[in-house]
């Protein structure tokens, strides 16, 4: 059984940064793309980082470009996503996700096999 855990949300004024983890447990994603998507009260989930199996491709859209960067270790099973400058249209729940006949990351949710809980990010004005 696979295991996504995101952790690191929390309150945080305009332009200021978190960090978000999220570990994967159950079985190996080493070789696998992951996600980080958000989504908004009364919004469709919305991809905000994608990177390959090995980290050496990374993939955003315009909206977290310059402020977001996704990373990963794969020996600790985990891929983070620093985000800086944030604002408060930031303000979502973040999903980290695991696509398992991938290697390279896809934006869309339906690319994805497995999603963690969600952790809230609040952005204050």
């Amino acid at each position: 059984q696979v295991q996504l855990v995101e952790s690191g949300g929390g309150l945080v004024q305009a332009g200021g940064s978190l960090r978000l983890s999220c570990a994967a447990s159950g079985r190996t994603f080493s070789s696998y793309a992951m996600g980080w998507f958000r989504q908004a009260p009364g919004k469709e989930r919305e991809f905000v980082a994608g990177i390959s199996w090995n980290g050496r491709s990374t993939y955003y859209p315009d909206s977290v470009k310059g402020r977001f960067t996704i990373s990963r270790d794969n020996a600790k099973n985990t891929v983070y996503l620093q985000m800086s400058s944030l604002k408060p249209e930031d303000t979502a729940v973040y999903y980290c996700a695991v696509d398992y006949n991938n290697s390279s990351p896809r934006s869309r949710p339906d690319d994805y096999d497995y999603w963690g809980q969600g952790t809230q990010v609040t952005v204050s004005s």
